[in-house]
């Protein structure tokens, strides 16, 4: 049983950095919950023991102090309904006496949210003074937000230190995250397939060389497959290329070979005269398009030939999309992917899709619930799989 599920929070009062950075249109409505919804197990739990909750949480970059489109107090309303119904008191600062007299007048069972925390320049700088004064409104700390554990903040990674190890500890969804990632990172079955998509390589550099120490197979579609192809030599029309990357692509590929690992580029790709939703389309080998013409998604054979590596994986990462899927045209590829995915998820595989695009197209085709996880943190999971020590996991295993 996890350190969260077996404590006992009754009579303590919580004090839960969470990741309410939700997306709100120009009505402060909310266009997409995820995150919230992601916190909800971890709250109930602690209301459920009888233990107060004291919510913490950023929105948005803030340049200059409080504004109106960045405040919190647009999430209450939604918030209680997520936690049907339960009444959420609010605190016009996350700091100093308003935030105080509301932490100790809080009853078992109830909840508070606090201001935003980045209306304080001190939260990005990690600032010890301010973490100290956010420290003092509850007994308990617990770290539920892995979309901002890459970032050594004043309430993720600073504020640990104020309490003892056994009032620190990470909430339901932090645990399922950072176990997943584990299980992916250091106990993966083989053979592991690393399905690497999106536009650039210069962004999955350091993802591709840590996985190279673990996968035996990395599939890598999406715009960055055609800096691989031309760097081997291939014609790739005006298709996306970093051109200042080609050799860095042949390393790759080297050292892959060096390790006996798998690279799949895409045989065919799916090309189009243009970069439009309405463009002209047919399908050309990736190494060798039409001048004019670009690669928008995979291709037909390359659908067949990257479904077959994963439908034999008994472990599977997938960072990016394999084309441009917002547009229907060329999102058959990610579909393809998606579902072979799932269905080697049905056969016992373990599964674990992160990035925000990837995790758009999950949601976007419904197989969010045919994988094992899916990460909430696109960056924090980036930065865990290039190898790097996060520093709100750091703080509260230290």
């Amino acid at each position: 049983m996890s350190k969260f599920s077996a404590y006992n929070f009754s009579g303590q009062k919580t004090l839960i950095r969470v990741d309410f950075n939700v997306p709100l249109n120009d009505k402060y409505e909310i266009t997409d919950d995820t995150r919230m919804r992601a916190a909800i197990p971890t709250i109930k739990k602690i209301t459920a023991d009888g233990g107060s909750v004291i919510l913490m949480s950023h929105l948005g970059r803030p340049k200059d102090g409080p504004t109106e489109k960045y405040s919190l107090k647009h999430l209450v309303n939604h918030l209680s309904k997520l936690l049907g119904g339960a009444a959420v008191a609010f605190a016009n600062d996350c700091i100093g006496k308003e935030a105080e007299d509301a932490a100790a007048k809080l009853q078992p069972g109830q909840v508070l949210l606090l201001e935003n925390l980045r209306f304080y320049k001190e939260e990005e700088k990690g600032n010890e003074q301010f973490a100290e004064k956010l420290a003092k409104l509850g007994t308990v700390y617990v770290n539920d937000a892995f979309g901002t554990a890459h970032r050594a903040h004043a309430s993720t990674a600073v504020i640990a230190k104020f309490f003892p190890a056994d009032k620190r500890m990470f909430g339901l969804l932090m645990e399922g995250e950072v176990s997943s990632a584990e299980k992916v990172l250091h106990n993966s079955q083989k053979p592991f397939v690393a399905i690497i998509g999106g536009a650039k390589v210069s962004d999955k550099i350091l993802i591709i060389e840590n996985l190279l120490e673990r996968a035996t197979d990395i599939i890598i579609g999406g715009g960055m497959a055609y800096t691989f192809m031309k760097a081997a030599g291939g014609k790739i029309g005006k298709s996306l290329c970093e051109e200042d990357r080609l050799d860095t692509a042949n390393e790759l590929i080297k050292k892959a070979e060096a390790k006996g690992v798998f690279i799949h580029l895409p045989s065919d790709s799916v090309i189009a005269d243009k970069f439009a939703a309405d463009a002209e389309t047919s399908v050309a080998p990736s190494n060798n398009i039409p001048d004019g013409w670009l690669g928008l998604d995979i291709g037909p054979n390359a659908c067949d030939q990257f479904a077959n590596v994963i439908k034999r994986s008994k472990t599977i990462l997938w960072n990016g999309p394999m084309g441009v899927f917002e547009m229907e045209k060329f999102q058959h590829g990610t579909k393809v992917v998606a579902t072979a995915i799932a269905e080697a998820t049905q056969n016992g595989s373990f599964s674990l899709v992160g990035g925000g695009d990837s995790v758009a197209a999950v949601n976007q085709f419904g197989f969010a619930e045919k994988v094992s996880y899916v990460s909430t943190g696109g960056g924090a999971m980036l930065e865990y799989f290039e190898g790097k020590v996060l520093p709100g996991i750091a703080a509260v295993q230290s």
